[in-house]
């Protein structure tokens, strides 16, 4: 407990220790002032707040609605009553802020990701700087037990970092020389030099605590209709209760039941169980996701994730490896060393997978050779000016375009064909292979009612066909340019039913127009690209696509209990203000009502944190 919560609850015990002993006493007289005591000590701070509104014309607020009513149970001569009213309802606030402090702990504890501190290598020593201070292409120093403060390459060497708070995951990552090591992970072993990839307002680390700490201006349907509602709500059982005490008489009740049937009106009417636990379970569900390395972008997206009919996956690091290997070499009119030569000599510039493949492979260049007037094609390949040949390396449609006759093949993978001043040379077979927990995932999201599954890709129809039929997909778009994946995902908008949503899952950087066009884009964050990522409104931060299935469970569980605690509180504080009317419900059931609701609220909110 913080220490303000401390001192209310020994406030809460003070007036509760006074209430008893004034009513175990049974005073009487001017002996009953003393009440007031206990009741001040408690409550005075509601006083104030209702005081301080009503000069500021916002006085219909629970604040108001406790005074009023715990003050007129004085004018009645209700005075034990009065102060129990008070004292309970401070036992609920205590309770909802120590549940709000624990929900939003466990996004707070997300902030322990930012590095205070980095060692950088200046003036031929290591230093101890501000992180924003770091630019690109220094060195920074990592010793076991720091946290790695910005995205980075190492060096040399190899060690084990513990990158769990990004992704969720409690085994520790091993991380080689020319690996990236991304902020936010503890290194575990050996001391690391790591040479800067991104400043500190593009490293990992920062991105994912802007993306945590904005997730909750985005509010939800529910949310703002609890607002919308409160703001409605509050004025309409401020006149029920004015005509409650007024029509007394026709009742055949006096003016003083007329009065105490108002208000346990208006103590059964305060809306706190409304307005704290429905955004309580989504931040609740926010913070759990983030627990497990998925950044949802706000209330809202787990909103629509509830509405998921179909989801579309890209193929090549969304549900593969994305590790590109060179299997065969089909050459024409060159050996296969030349074929392979020209194509790196080309790709050598380019960050696509593929293109990772044909520069990791071995390759026998010839001595001399210049390379000139490179141009990547977006979804076709790449052109360029080799030793003052025009070579072309790519797939199908940029030969086609090139107007020049490819042979087919039977290999499984990707092909990439290569020509040179309009020959055919030959082909490379590149193949990836899917993760492991691709099928997993399918299965998973059918569970969780997925009704259609279906896979975008640029890559060949036959390997298309074959990752559709091992995954039993329901529908594959092969061969597809990033313009034509656009065109695709809103032919199968318009073709999902009224209200349902449609996700799509990816990766690369000619995926975030696919990605912003959906109804829900899911980024893979570990390999994803900057655009992707922003484009997105879930980040999967360890690149597990079972995580999709995940996201959509913990969005499902989210609605049914903000469902929950809204049919449950209104039912209640309809039975209780029905009851309290006709004279049928005390001031004890009304405090039920109000902070019994609200406790019981809040208990089923917090099983967000302990499901996610």
């Amino acid at each position: 407990m913080t220490r303000s919560q401390r001192r209310d609850l020994y406030r809460i015990l003070f007036s509760l220790a006074g209430l008893i002993g004034l009513s175990l006493f049974n005073v009487n007289g001017w002996l009953i002032g003393l009440y007031l005591i206990p009741y001040l000590v408690i409550g005075h701070d509601v006083l104030r707040k209702a005081v301080r509104n009503l000069r500021a014309q916002a006085w219909l607020d629970e604040h108001f609605l406790m005074s009023i009513a715990t003050l007129g149970a004085f004018a009645i001569g209700e005075y034990p009553e009065a102060v129990a009213v008070m004292i309970f309802y401070q036992v609920g606030e205590l309770f909802q802020r120590i549940a709000v402090g624990k929900s939003r702990k466990s996004i707070a504890s997300l902030m322990d990701l930012r590095p205070d501190r980095a060692t950088v290598w200046r003036d031929n020593a290591w230093i101890e700087v501000d992180p924003e201070s770091v630019v690109v292409d220094e060195r920074i120093l990592v010793v076991p037990g720091e946290r790695v403060p910005l995205d980075g390459v190492l060096i040399e060497g190899s060690g084990v970092v513990d990158a769990s708070a990004l992704t969720g995951e409690s085994v520790p990552v091993d991380v080689a020389a020319g690996e990236t090591v991304l902020s936010g992970s503890v290194n575990l072993q050996t001391p690391l030099e790591i040479r800067v990839s991104a400043p500190y307002g593009e490293s990992t680390v920062a991105k994912i605590l802007d993306l945590v700490e904005n997730a909750s201006s985005h509010k939800a349907k529910s949310e703002l209709f609890i607002t919308r509602f409160a703001r409605w709500y509050t004025p309409a059982v401020v006149i029920g209760a004015l005509v409650v005490a007024l029509s007394s008489p026709l009742w055949s009740v006096d003016w003083i039941e007329g009065i105490h049937r108002a208000l346990i009106f208006l103590v059964v009417s305060c809306p706190c169980a409304l307005v704290l636990s429905v955004p309580l379970s989504y931040v609740g569900g926010i913070g759990g996701a983030a627990r497990r390395g998925i950044l949802v972008k706000g209330a809202d997206v787990l909103d629509r994730l509830t509405q998921a009919h179909t989801v579309i996956f890209d193929k090549t690091g969304t549900l593969t490896q994305g590790n590109f290997v060179v299997t065969d070499i089909h050459p024409e009119l060159k050996s296969a060393d030349e074929v392979l030569a020209l194509a790196f000599l080309a790709e050598r510039y380019s960050s696509h997978p593929i293109s990772m493949a044909l520069k990791a492979a071995h390759v026998t260049l010839p001595l001399e050779v210049s390379v000139e007037d490179v141009v990547e094609v977006a979804g076709e390949g790449v052109q360029a000016r080799i030793n003052r040949q025009t070579v072309l390396v790519g797939n199908t449609k940029l030969m086609d375009r090139h107007r020049i006759a490819w042979l087919p093949c039977d290999h499984p993978g990707s092909l990439v064909h290569v020509a040179v001043d309009g020959l055919y040379l030959g082909h490379i077979v590149v193949s990836d292979e899917l993760k492991p927990q691709a099928l997993d995932t399918m299965i998973a999201l059918r569970q969780h009612g997925i009704q259609r599954l279906a896979l975008l890709t640029g890559d060949r129809q036959a390997v298309a066909d074959a990752v559709g039929k091992h995954l039993d997909l329901d529908a594959v778009h092969a061969e597809l340019l990033p313009a034509d994946k656009v065109d695709q995902i809103e032919r199968v908008m318009n073709e999902t039913p009224p209200g349902k949503a449609v996700l799509f899952v990816g990766d690369g950087l000619n995926d975030a127009p696919v990605l912003a066009r959906a109804d829900i884009g899911i980024a893979m964050g570990a390999r994803g690209t900057d655009a992707a990522i922003e484009a997105a409104d879930v980040v999967l931060m360890d690149d597990n696509p079972l995580k999709v299935a995940h996201v959509v469970q913990l969005a499902k569980k989210t609605r049914t209990i903000v469902l929950q605690n809204i049919g449950f509180a209104l039912g209640i504080k309809a039975l209780v203000l029905a009851l309290g009317t006709v004279g049928v419900a005390t001031m004890w059931e009304a405090v039920f009502a109000d902070v019994g609701v609200s406790v019981l609220a809040i208990l089923n909110a917090m099983r967000m944190l302990k499901q996610t």
